[in-house]
């Protein structure tokens, strides 16, 4: 589809909101910023980050992105996921690393070895690289929480998982055609009235909440509503994308996860011009990318679209 430019710098926004989410929480992962502490793009953390430097959130998000910018689907990305676990990156989530580390052929047997795992299922590791499903499926809207949906379950077999994905998947949609956040409440008023109910209650404890309400953040539950309460908590309106993703981080726990969560969100009601240059002149991370190498990822899937 053809998106004029308001809409063209809001698909920018989806990767590049996701990944400078990302580098801004890399530092502070598994910390809890004081209300003194200055956040910005610090690097260090529990990895070493390089300053700037995004993590295995947008990484994953990339494998995804360009799984869809070569027009294909599950069978594509699992083989990007696959080649990114090979190079021993040094951030791996554990439930994605369970599913990696088997030995898969292709999509299917992905997301069988997932479906294979016991206990606790519900990490946040497919939500934070479901972004970019948004920019494959901008005409889509059933498409796109499908497609969500499948590419959840290549890792994360949990039914909430899912339901994550295809909700915010569909919110960031949403947000680059219309700019709002009303695609959340548009997918639940679809939604089954069992996936309403459940997620009704937790959404609305977000917006009135603090994160104490939901400090578990590894989980995709209290992950969503962490990002979910910080773009809608009072920010500076003369910087509300910056602003949120900076809550995102004091929140505390996994900081570069929500942030990298809240991003795609932001980046997609925002667009890319909202995003700080400085912040943009140095986020960069697997496989060697810079902002640069985002905006042609962006206009590359929405191109295969257009031709598939």
């Amino acid at each position: 589809m053809e998106l004029p430019a308001m809409q063209h710098d809001r698909a920018r926004g989806v990767l590049l909101g996701t990944a400078v989410g990302d580098a801004l929480g890399a530092g502070y992962e598994f910390g809890y910023p004081t209300s003194e502490t200055t956040i910005d793009m610090i690097g260090g953390g529990a990895f070493d980050w390089a300053p700037g430097e995004w993590t295995d959130d947008t990484s994953m998000a990339l494998c995804v992105a360009r799984g869809l910018e070569q027009g294909g689907d599950v069978d594509e990305i699992a083989e990007h996921f696959r080649d990114w676990f090979d190079q021993n990156p040094p951030d791996v989530g554990n439930q994605t690393r369970l599913v990696l580390s088997q030995p898969t052929r292709n999509g299917a047997d992905m997301t069988a070895a997932a479906a294979s795992l016991a206990g606790r299922t519900g990490g946040n590791g497919s939500l934070m690289r479901t972004a970019p499903i948004a920019l494959a499926y901008l005409d889509d809207p059933t498409g796109c929480r499908d497609a969500a949906a499948r590419i959840s379950a290549l890792t994360h077999s949990d039914p909430r998982a899912g339901q994550a994905c295809q909700m915010w998947s569909h919110a960031i949609r949403y947000a680059v055609l219309n700019s709002t956040y009303d695609g959340v409440a548009e997918f639940l008023n679809e939604a089954e009235a069992d996936v309403r109910e459940f997620w009704q209650p937790l959404l609305h404890q977000a917006q009135e909440g603090q994160p104490s309400d939901f400090p578990n953040n590894g989980w995709v539950v209290h992950a969503l509503q962490t990002a979910w309460w910080a773009i809608h908590r009072p920010a500076d309106a003369e910087r509300p994308l910056p602003a949120a993703l900076e809550l995102c981080v004091r929140a505390g726990g996994d900081t570069d996860t929500t942030a990298a969560i809240a991003g795609g969100l932001l980046g997609a009601r925002w667009g890319a011009s909202a995003v700080p240059s400085g912040w943009r002149d140095i986020v960069h991370g697997y496989p060697g990318l810079r902002a640069d190498d985002l905006d042609r990822i962006t206009s590359k899937i929405i191109a295969a679209k257009e031709l598939s």
